[in-house]
C-alpha cells in the first residue's frame, strides 16, 4: 500500500516511454504515421521491461494532420492485436497528450483499467516533400471521405480572415504585443527576453537524440531576420515559430502499480501521477477580455502549484508549452519563476521539431527520463488553439500523499477572473487606440500589411488593416524603442468592408 487512502491497484504510474524519429534516405521508405505510433509504442514497452502491450485496454491517439484514416484507434489497435476497453482518437489540440494522459490515470486510479497508453505521430516531413516531388507513397490510402479535423480558424470572425489573422503564426503576436506593454517592455527588451528564451530552448533540443534540429541557436541568430530565417508575423522570425516539418512518433505506457510490479518493473523506473487541472478559453479570440494574461492558464498553472505547496520554485523539471514565445513567457511569470528559468527537459516546438498536436508526448517522454535521472518534481504544461486550451500535469518520483482527485477542471476559477469583453464591431470612425498588433511579411520579406486590434471611442473592439504603403504607421509599430499599444490613431472605412489605421 503506498497510503492509507489507495490499493496499489488505484494508484497510477508511467512504466514506459518510446519514441521515434524517421529521416528516410527515399521517401517510399518513410514511415506512415500508423507505423510511427507502432514502433512508439513497442519502444515503450521495451523500455518498460515487461510486456504489457497486449494488455492494453486504454488505447488514446493524438489528432494527427500529415494523414488523414478511418478510425486510425481502430486500426493502431488491429496492428497490435488487441481490443482496448477504452480507444479514443481525439480532436485537435497541442494539450491533448496531456489529457490524455491524466485522463488515463483518473480511470487506473477508478480501477475501470490496469494498463494505458497514449501515443501520437506526424509524418509531415515526408509526406510534404512527396506532394512537391509527386511521389506515391505506399502508405495506407488518405481517407479522402474522412471530414478534415476542425482547426482554430475556424472559430473565428469573417474580417479575421479577410486580413488574415486567422493562423497561430498571425494571431500570437496580439498576445506578443499586449504582453510586452503590459509587462512595461519596450520592444526591443520584448524580443531580448524572446531570443534568451528560445536559445535555452535550443540549447535542449541540441542534447536530445531524439530533436529534429540538434543544434545550439544564439538569441541574436533567433531574432535577426534573414534569407533563412525571414520574417513571418511581427514580430515572428522564422526560428521563433513552431517547425512541424517534421517525421516523429511518441508513446507512454501506464500501469496501476500494482500491474507495475507483478510485471516485475524495478521501483526507480516508475514515475507517479499526482494530479493537474484543466480550464479553456473563448474559442473565438475576439470576444475575450484582453491579450497581456490568460486567465485559464494562470488557474491550471496556479492549481499545479497547489499540489507542491504553493511554490512553483518547488518544481526543478519543468515543460512549458512553446509553439510561440509569448506562452512560456507567461506561464514562467504566473509560476513565479525568473527569466533565467529553464523551461523545458524536450527542446521546445521550434528545434527539437512540432509533430503538432503530439509534442507534449515527447515532453512527457522527456520528462520521464529526466525524473527517473534524479529530478524530483516535474510539471507538464500544454496548450491548444490560440492560447485557447489548458493542461497541467504533475510528476514525481515519489507516490502522492493521497488518492488522484477525480476533478480536474479549474474553469470556475478562470471564469472567475475574466473581465468585461467589449463588443465587436465591424464598422466604426473618429479616434482608435491600439489594443495589439501584427505586421504580417510575404516570403520574400517584404510586408504584405499590418494589422491593429484596436479600442474605438467607444471602447468597441474592431481590426483594423494598415497597408503597405503606410510607411509612417507602420513604422511607427515597428519602433523598438516604443510600443505603439495604447497609442491613437485615425479609423478610416476603406475598399471591401474593411477598416485601416493610420497616424498622423
Amino acid at each position: 500500500m503506498t497510503n492509507q487512502l489507495q490499493s496499489d491497484d488505484r494508484v497510477p504510474v508511467i512504466v514506459g516511454v518510446g519514441e521515434i524519429t524517421d529521416r528516410p534516405a527515399d521517401l517510399k521508405s518513410g514511415l506512415e504515421p500508423l507505423a510511427l505510433l507502432e514502433q512508439a509504442l513497442k519502444r515503450a514497452e521495451q523500455d518498460s521491461g515487461g510486456q504489457l502491450l497486449g494488455e492494453i485496454q486504454s488505447l488514446d491517439v493524438v489528432n494527427f494532420l500529415s494523414w488523414r484514416y478511418r478510425d486510425p484507434e481502430i486500426r493502431l489497435s488491429e496492428r497490435l492485436g488487441i481490443k482496448p476497453k477504452h480507444s479514443y482518437y481525439g480532436p485537435v489540440g497541442g494539450e491533448s497528450p496531456i489529457r490524455y494522459l491524466h485522463e488515463a490515470a483518473l480511470r487506473i486510479a477508478r480501477g475501470e483499467c490496469s494498463v494505458a497508453a497514449v501515443c501520437g505521430a506526424e509524418a509531415q516531413s515526408t509526406a510534404t516533400k512527396a506532394e512537391r516531388t509527386g511521389v506515391d507513397l505506399p502508405w495506407t490510402p488518405f481517407a479522402t471521405d474522412v471530414a478534415e479535423p476542425k482547426r482554430g480558424a475556424a472559430f473565428q470572425k469573417p474580417i479575421a480572415v479577410k486580413l488574415g489573422v486567422f493562423r497561430p503564426v498571425t494571431v500570437y503576436p496580439f498576445y506578443e504585443a499586449a504582453t510586452s506593454a503590459h509587462w512595461g517592455q519596450t520592444p526591443r527588451e520584448a524580443m531580448a527576453e524572446s531570443g534568451h528564451l528560445w536559445s535555452t530552448y535550443s540549447d535542449v533540443a541540441s542534447q536530445n537524440p531524439n530533436a529534429w534540429l540538434k543544434r545550439r541557436y544564439s538569441a541574436e541568430e533567433i531574432t535577426t531576420p534573414n534569407a533563412d530565417n525571414r520574417l513571418i508575423a511581427w514580430p515572428y522570425t522564422k526560428l521563433m515559430v513552431a517547425n512541424p516539418t517534421v517525421n516523429m512518433g511518441g508513446a507512454i505506457l501506464m500501469t496501476s502499480l500494482a500491474k507495475a510490479r507483478a510485471a516485475g518493473i524495478p521501483e526507480d523506473r516508475l514515475i507517479y501521477v499526482w494530479g493537474g487541472a484543466s480550464a479553456e478559453e473563448q474559442r473565438d479570440y475576439l470576444i475575450r477580455d484582453q491579450f497581456y494574461q490568460s486567465h485559464p492558464q494562470n488557474a491550471v498553472l496556479g492549481a499545479a502549484m497547489d499540489l507542491v505547496g504553493g511554490d512553483g520554485k518547488a518544481f526543478d523539471a519543468i515543460e512549458l508549452y512553446s509553439c510561440f514565445p509569448c506562452v512560456p513567457k507567461m506561464a514562467r511569470r504566473t509560476l513565479g519563476l525568473g527569466a533565467d528559468v529553464q523551461p523545458t527537459v524536450t527542446g521546445g516546438l521550434t528545434f527539437f521539431g512540432a509533430p503538432l498536436n503530439t509534442y507534449m508526448t515527447h515532453a512527457a517522454c522527456a520528462m520521464v527520463r529526466k525524473l527517473r535521472s534524479g529530478a524530483k518534481l516535474g510539471l507538464l504544461y500544454g496548450q491548444g488553439g490560440f492560447v485557447t486550451k489548458h493542461h497541467a500535469l504533475v510528476l514525481s518520483r515519489q507516490a502522492p500523499a493521497g488518492a488522484l482527485a477525480q476533478d480536474t477542471s479549474v474553469q470556475a476559477e478562470a471564469d472567475r477572473n475574466r473581465g468585461a469583453v467589449p463588443e465587436f464591431v465591424t464598422e466604426a470612425k473618429g479616434k482608435g487606440s491600439v489594443e495589439s498588433f501584427t505586421v504580417i511579411y510575404g516570403r520574400n520579406g517584404d510586408v504584405e500589411h499590418g494589422v491593429v486590434m484596436l479600442r474605438t471611442a467607444e471602447n468597441a473592439r474592431a481590426l483594423a488593416r494598415v497597408p503597405a504603403s503606410d510607411r509612417q504607421t507602420l513604422a511607427h509599430l515597428l519602433d523598438m524603442n516604443r510600443t505603439p499599444v495604447g497609442t491613437t490613431g485615425h479609423i478610416v472605412a476603406a475598399e471591401e468592408d474593411v477598416l485601416e489605421w493610420r497616424v498622423g
